[in-house]
Order: structure tokens, then C-alpha cells, then sequence
């Protein structure tokens, strides 16, 4: 992992060559993360892993400034936030009234729309998670990490400069927390 940990400082430096050699590295896993990831998403969804992995990356090796990735966790913590902006972006836009955000289909039947369901869940997962990265950051960070891009406890731990049970910790209480403030918030 030393050559990715490379390329990723040479990257952020702004070398375009050492941003198209890691791409080959980080590639498996990255779209194992997005495929995992969608996998939970409405059967509608139509971004595909593949994209979801070059948009992330294009945003993670893109024009920002001062971009520096301490690792190889540090890297996967900030594609699993890309891939959370992508798609709550993308549901959104789903929701937006030119794209039909505000009319509602009408079954015969009285069973939820399944594509509705998933995208008000990503949804309200986001506002949760905003809301509790202003009381608790590190533990939104946590699930951010374990939930985007599917690390372990100890990958987050690592990727947060934190202990395992710290980590754990965050994990448990950030579950407890999301689990209230999105029952509040309604059914769904």
C-alpha cells in the first residue's frame, strides 16, 4: 500500500499522471463500495457502480485545492463522502418539481412505490446525518464511512486516527441516534 499512499500525496499535488496511475489501484474496491452501496438504493436507480465510481473520482482527484489524503483510509473515507453527495444529489434531482418531484402516481393498489420509499430514506438519512454532524461530528463521520463506503470498524478507526472501541462506541451511539431522529421525522 505505500505506492497507493504515493500516488495519492503526488495526486493531490496535482500530478495528472499519478492521479491515472492510482485510478487501476483503488479501482476493485472502490466499485465493490458502489455496488454495495446501490445495491440498497430503489430498483429504479439509474446510476450504475461504474459511474457512481468515476464521478466519485473525478471529484476526489478533481481542481480542489489543498487536497491531501493521509492514507489510504483518509481516501476511501472521502470517496464514501463523494458517493453520499452524488446520490443524495440524485435524489433530489428526482424530487425536484421539473423533473415530476411533486406529482405522485396513483396505484390500484395501496402498496408504497418502492422507488419513493428508498429515495425518501436516503433522504432523511441525510438530513439526520447533518443534523448530527453538528452535535457530534466524529460519530456522523463514523457512520458516513461504515454505511457509504463500507469499511470495517477497524478501517474506520484507522481512517479517523481513532481506537477500535472508540470507534465502536461512535458506531453504536450514531445508530441510536439516527434510529430516533428519522422515526421522529415520520413514518418510513
Amino acid at each position: 500500500m505505500p505506492e497507493v499512499t504515493r500516488l495519492l500525496d503526488a495526486a493531490a499535488a496535482g500530478d495528472r499522471r499519478a492521479a491515472a496511475d492510482l485510478l487501476p489501484l483503488v479501482y476493485d474496491e472502490l466499485r465493490r463500495l458502489a455496488a454495495a452501496r446501490l445495491a440498497s438504493e430503489s430498483p429504479d436507480q439509474t446510476l450504475q457502480p461504474t459511474a457512481l465510481v468515476h464521478e466519485a473520482y473525478l471529484r476526489l482527484i478533481g481542481p480542489a485545492e489543498g487536497l491531501r489524503w493521509d492514507g489510504r483510509g483518509h481516501f476511501f473515507a472521502a470517496a464514501a463522502e463523494a458517493m453520499r453527495r452524488i446520490l443524495v444529489d440524485a435524489a433530489r434531482r428526482k424530487r425536484a418539481r421539473k423533473h415530476g418531484g411533486d406529482r405522485r402516481r396513483v396505484e390500484l393498489r395501496d402498496v408504497p412505490d418502492e422507488r419513493e420509499v428508498a429515495d425518501e430514506r436516503l433522504l432523511a438519512l441525510d438530513a439526520a446525518l447533518t443534523r448530527l454532524a453538528a452535535e457530534d461530528p466524529v460519530a456522523a463521520r463514523v457512520i458516513e464511512i461504515r454505511h457509504f463506503a463500507g469499511l470495517s470498524i477497524e478501517d474506520a478507526a484507522a481512517a479517523l486516527g481513532l481506537s477500535r472501541a472508540t470507534t465502536y462506541r461512535h458506531w453504536t451511539y450514531a445508530r441510536a441516534w439516527l434510529r430516533d431522529a428519522i422515526s421522529e421525522a415520520g413514518p418510513g
